[in-house]
């Protein structure tokens, strides 16, 4: 359905050229809604910007398009304010007619892409052998948040996990492997490793201070690129057991993800290298094969070389981004990929795809993107540590976090003298402890660091998850406390608005559209989270001054679909997010 933006801003192109010609075709209205309500509820500042090329004033050119404008359908007559800026207000039976419309739409009126695309979103990424940590925490939640929003408007989306499983440290682990659990290279028997994060630590504390065991290790590492089966064994066996961990938490979080590794592409290496010495882009410096970069400098000025292949014949991550890329493009169709990492690998990325795009393999037709975010810290303003200095274990993270909701949702309990059942209670603790980690993430703009504090994230005022989660929970009970069937309601009762507070939180429910269509294009999940908060803040306003139960019948049934829309509304909001609702609280 197109949304209200889309069509004023088609009949403002019309006005235009009616007014001064076809030269004005594909002209921006600049129309965006407006941040005043005493400026009605969209507004454009078009005819300052055309004032110069068209040599009249702002003013006038402000009235020449609204008296060319054919938008009775939608607003009253627009109004020229200040300079030269187009208010426009619109008619509550517009407003009406979109919300009964939306009533029973499967996605409130939210229309599928008109030109669905095949995405690659390569998100979270831990390392084999490595506990997933807190820096794991904001590729996982916001590549998945994009891959929500992507699939709801029909794009076909591939989920990929780009996992750290190939390298020197495995020749380490093996090594290490070999001395302290070698019948684990022998059996067919799955194997419990223990703590693979301790194993790891032990296996660097004899790499680093035993010279026959280095060599040792590098010996594996030769070994596993020969395909040695007992090598092989032992490196499956530590991915294994480190995807079972990992899994945990994908499972934790409700995220689902396709695992390809780094070993994935290693085959695909040597072609890499082949194809960029025949493009003429391959250097030899220092015995390293390399593309030397436009526009990256090293501290004495001189252009700075991306190493595809190092002097002992090795390679690097930069070799297996371009093969990624090229596999991805051209054996995935990608037309969009999109990599969630943190803002300190903006460089690598913007190397990796500018000798991609020099080299000749990236069509016009693909998009690039790198999605940065920014540090996850403490309440002292330091990168999230443990009180030992360590970095924090995502797993430990998300288990504090449920135990703390449920925390306070048993004091709750307590104080209001309710009896509920440990089913319930376990319940909603998950619920909500996951939901306040996901959106106390999300609601902040991924480009900054944020600051970790489970007090503020589990609060049940403000821009919160809980206070979301409370407002979706308080139009359920609305519906109990009146014994009404939702679902019924729709198709028997159309939305008739009375009042200011009705008006207000109808316009900002047909916003829905708009802000869903600009997340799919910006990548900046914060913009859906503050369109929510502000939803539950001016539902919460309406239903303060607007009774529903107690109002006469036709206006108590029309007050009580704008509370289903704006359950339903919250609902498909918070599922975008990865969060789940809840009944009851």
């Amino acid at each position: 359905m197109t949304s209200t933006l889309e069509q004023l801003k088609a009949k403002c192109e019309q006005a235009l050229i009616a007014a001064f010609g076809e030269t004005m075709a594909g002209t921006d209205p600049m129309l965006v809604p407006a941040s005043n309500p005493k400026f009605g509820d969209y507004q454009s500042n078009a005819a300052l910007s055309l004032a110069k090329p068209l040599g009249q004033p702002p003013r006038a050119i402000a009235q020449m398009l609204i008296n060319h404008l054919d938008v009775a359908d939608i607003c009253y007559t627009p109004t020229v304010a200040g300079p030269g800026f187009i208010n426009f207000t619109l008619k509550p039976a517009y407003l009406e007619a979109k919300l009964n419309r939306n009533l029973t739409h499967p996605h409130l009126g939210v229309e599928p892409a008109k030109q669905p695309q095949r995405v690659v979103v390569d998100f979270s990424s831990p390392n084999i052998a490595k506990e997933m940590h807190v820096g794991h925490l904001r590729s996982t939640i916001i590549g998945d948040c994009i891959a929500r929003i992507l699939e709801f408007r029909d794009h076909d989306v591939l989920r990929l996990n780009h996992v750290g499983d190939w390298g020197t440290q495995f020749g380490m682990l093996i090594t290490y492997l070999r001395e302290v659990c070698p019948e684990a290279l022998t059996t067919a028997e799955a194997v419990d490793l223990g703590d693979l994060v301790s194993f790891y630590r032990q296996a660097k504390k004899r790499f680093d201070t035993d010279e026959v065991f280095q060599e040792a290790a590098r010996q594996e590492v030769v070994k596993l690129q020969a395909g040695a089966e007992d090598t092989k064994r032992a490196w499956q066996l530590l991915c294994e057991q480190s995807r079972r961990e990992f899994q945990v938490i994908y499972d934790l979080l409700d995220v689902h993800i396709t695992e390809r590794g780094e070993s994935f592409y290693n085959p695909l290496l040597p072609d890499v290298v082949k194809d960029l010495e025949q493009s003429g882009l391959l250097v030899e410096d220092q015995g390293a094969k390399c593309v030397f970069l436009e526009g990256f400098t090293n501290k004495k000025g001189e252009p700075l070389p991306l190493i595809v292949q190092k002097s002992d014949g090795g390679y690097n991550y930069a070799t297996t981004d371009l093969a990624a890329l090229r596999y991805r493009i051209d054996q995935n169709g990608a037309k969009r990929i999109i990599y969630v990492t943190d803002a300190g690998q903006a460089n690598h990325f913007a190397q990796v795809f500018q000798v991609a795009q020099r080299a000749g393999w990236l069509p016009e037709i693909v998009e690039i993107v790198h999605v940065p975010f920014g540090l996850v810290l403490g309440e002292d303003g330091k990168k999230l540590k443990t009180r030992s200095g360590e970095t924090v274990r995502l797993r430990d993270l998300l288990d504090q976090a449920i135990a703390r909701a449920r925390a306070d949702l048993e004091t709750r309990i307590q104080a209001e003298g309710r009896q509920e059942t440990e089913e319930f209670i376990e319940h909603v603790a998950q619920v909500v402890g996951m939901a306040a980690v996901k959106y106390a993430d999300l609601s902040q703009n991924r480009t900054s660091n944020y600051v970790f504090s489970f007090d503020k994230m589990l609060s049940l005022k403000g821009n919160t998850a809980p206070y979301l989660l409370y407002a979706y929970a308080r139009i359920q009970s609305i519906g109990r406390k009146g014994g009404i069937d939702f679902e019924q309601l729709r198709t028997s009762t159309q939305v008739s608005l009375k009042e200011d507070q009705e008006a207000t939180l109808a316009k900002h429910l047909l916003q829905v559209n708009e802000v869903i269509k600009e997340v799919e294009q910006e990548l900046l999940p914060n913009r859906l989270c503050q369109y929510l908060y502000e939803l539950s803040e001016k539902f919460s306003q309406f239903y303060d001054q607007c009774p529903v139960l107690k109002a006469e019948e036709s206006v108590r049934l029309s007050r009580l679909i704008l509370c289903d829309l704006t359950a339903q509304t919250l609902k498909l909001g918070l599922s975008l997010l990865g969060i789940s609702v809840l009944e009851r609280m």
